[in-house]
């Protein structure tokens, strides 16, 4: 099972990143909008491997397909940071790490018009790695509210439907040409819509707003890791069957016990940056839900 190898190194590089954005979107870079914009059109970047990987031009369905799967992913995108900016990351992860996998699960279910199911045991594994995703991002006494299970929600459908897209444009085209189309369509979507909302083009053209050195060189950083995470991420998706969709969804679990792992180290070495709270109730929590997370790893790996 390649795929489950893949997804999982994409995790572990996703967990870094998500740590970085964290930092930016509550100093240097606040606005959403404008840090989604920022990610969008880097994206086109990926125009410089067009002439290296047999990039051609497909059947216009199928250019509406790849463009739709990448504008709607920044646009959830857009969400998902907009909901690390107004709540904390706490109310919002679990709900997101849990409903993605279940509105992926139900968009597979109805696009194969019910001819992809899982296993008995894939099940097993697939709940299990749900509930210990949810489990170690829950806090006590931060359980999410209206507002943020809404932008939760918008977020995590429009992410579960973005994923689904992308896998039927891997089940039509090469890899590298669809992951390009769909790049495209990102960049499209942070370009055509971001663009025109006046507070963006305010921060971007009007205000020259300059940002550090350091904090630029932080962003590229971050944006060059997560791209490489992405693609990882977009390789495990085309090499697994259209079934375990909602699996690698489910399967960022692995990404927040990396996050638990790396927030820890960092709490302990600089504790001003970071605080992790790692009383005896937090980590027996904690270990719940790695043995949960582990226990489906344990299964799918048998299965394969």
């Amino acid at each position: 099972m390649l795929w489950l190898t893949v997804i999982i190194s994409s995790y572990l590089i996703l967990s870094i990143v998500f740590l970085v954005d964290k930092y930016l979107l509550v100093g240097p870079i606040p606005n959403p909008k404008v840090y989604t914009f920022y990610i969008g059109t880097l994206g086109i970047l990926l125009l410089i491997l067009a002439p290296f990987v047999g990039f051609y031009i497909p059947e216009i369905p199928q250019i509406v397909l790849s463009i739709s799967a990448g504008a709607i992913f920044i646009y959830a995108l857009f969400w998902f940071n907009k909901a690390l900016r107004l709540f904390e990351a706490s109310r919002v992860i679990p709900a997101i790490g849990g409903l993605i996998p279940l509105f992926t699960f139900g968009l597979v279910y109805i696009f194969s018009f019910g001819k992809e199911s899982l296993s008995f045991s894939a099940t097993i594994a697939f709940v299990l790695l749900v509930f210990g995703s949810i489990l170690i991002t829950l806090e006590k006494e931060k359980f999410i509210n209206r507002k943020s299970l809404q932008i939760s929600t918008l977020a995590s459908f429009l992410f579960s439907l973005s994923f689904v897209l992308t896998k039927y444009v891997y089940l039509n085209q090469p890899f590298w040409n669809g992951y390009i189309w769909i790049r495209i369509g990102g960049f499209l979507m942070a370009f055509c819509f971001f663009l025109f909302v006046p507070e963006v083009k305010e921060e971007i053209f009007k205000k020259k707003i300059s940002f550090k050195k350091k904090t630029v060189g932080i962003f590229l950083s971050n944006q060059t890791a997560g791209a490489g995470a992405n693609i990882l991420q977009n390789w495990a998706i085309a090499l697994a069957g259209l079934t375990y969709l909602a699996v690698i969804n489910a399967l960022q679990g692995v990404q927040y016990v990396f996050l638990f792992i790396f927030a820890t180290l960092i709490s302990f070495k600089f504790p001003k940056i970071l605080k992790e709270d790692i009383s005896r109730k937090v980590l027996f929590q904690k270990i719940i839900s790695i043995f949960l997370i582990g226990g489906g790893l344990i299964i799918l790996t048998l299965r394969g």
